[in-house]
């Protein structure tokens, strides 16, 4: 899976502090936070028909994460509204759209790792392309990592932070291995996500399979914990669901040979909503077919991006 590049963002205008410049122009500056240490916040956000799914959760992410970071001011929701709504407009854009919203410490009055530094307040900045939905919903493989995802006592996952070098190592490794993703486990040897999105199995959701599962088994979803990992909106949107169309789940430690012998894998994130596994290390994910739980949701999911949203583009 190599997403390609889009004719229809060629001659994208970025939004950097509330000034819009076409993509090719500079607009971040070389001391800005981001590009001197990876020190920002973001979040990816999707447009449907006009509307921000799930909005004022990202932006109260957003917020969390800098203030964790110790960010000495953060814009409010209606100034973030607002640069994102003009972005949009800029750019004729109103779906099909991913939005990637990042919120730097700002630029440093000399290059060193000091937030003293930082003395003239954040730098927003809002980047909107035509993008659909990156991964084949036809189904995706993923291969294990040996890298590790850490934990609250290395690097703090309840930060939704721009240093995604841990997740990029890991993605290097499944590009070698011929996989779509990576899947990361935590510092005990438990799932943790793969590197772009969350992780959910189901079990007793089909007869028996080559994975072992028995007929009659008792349908239940389960998805790792947050130990290791961010808290995901899309996740969070998926629990509602199963609690809505009382889908028995749990959310505990799952171990990777838990994870082989699922009936159904299914992996989630705004980028990518809700994709089907086939595949783990080049074992066969139950049927090796998307399952029913599996569909149920993604249409329940789809259900929900088409009725809700903050409108943002008439």
């Amino acid at each position: 899976m190599l997403q390609t590049f889009d004719e229809r963002n060629r001659d994208l205008l970025v939004n950097v502090d509330g000034v819009l410049r076409h993509r090719d122009e500079p607009h971040v500056s070389a001391f800005d936070s981001v590009v001197q240490g990876g020190d920002a916040v973001w979040e990816g956000l999707r447009v449907y028909d006009g509307r921000v799914f799930r909005l004022a959760e990202h932006l109260a992410r957003l917020r969390r994460s800098a203030r964790a970071l110790a960010f000495l001011a953060v814009p409010d929701d209606d100034s973030i509204t607002e640069q994102i709504s003009r972005t949009l407009i800029a750019n004729g854009m109103r779906d099909g759209v991913h939005i990637r919203l990042t919120l730097t410490r700002g630029v440093k009055i000399t290059s060193g790792m000091d937030p003293r530094l930082n003395q003239s307040g954040p730098t927003l900045i809002v980047v909107a392309e035509h993008k659909p939905p990156v991964y084949d919903h036809a189904g995706i493989t993923l291969a294990t990592a040996s890298v590790r995802r850490p934990g609250p006592d290395v690097l703090d996952p309840k930060i939704h932070h721009s240093n995604l070098i841990n997740s990029i190592l890991a993605k290097i490794e499944a590009n070698a291995a011929g996989a779509d993703d990576a899947l990361l486990l935590d510092g005990r040897g438990f799932v943790a996500e793969t590197n772009a999105t969350h992780v959910f199995m189901v079990t007793g959701s089909t007869g028996p399979t080559a994975n072992g599962a028995s007929a009659g088994a008792v349908l239940l979803v389960r998805t790792p914990t947050t130990r290791a990992c961010p808290e995901g909106i899309t996740r969070a949107v998926v629990l509602e669901l199963m609690a809505r169309e009382s889908i028995p789940y749990e959310v505990d430690d799952l171990s990777p040979a838990e994870l082989r012998r699922a009936d159904e894998v299914f992996v989630t994130g705004t980028m990518g909503e809700l994709v089907p596994v086939l595949a783990i290390d080049g074992c066969q994910v139950g049927d090796g077919q998307p399952g029913p739980v599996t569909a149920r949701l993604t249409a329940a999911f789809t259900d929900l991006t088409a009725s809700e949203g903050v409108r943002v583009v008439d």
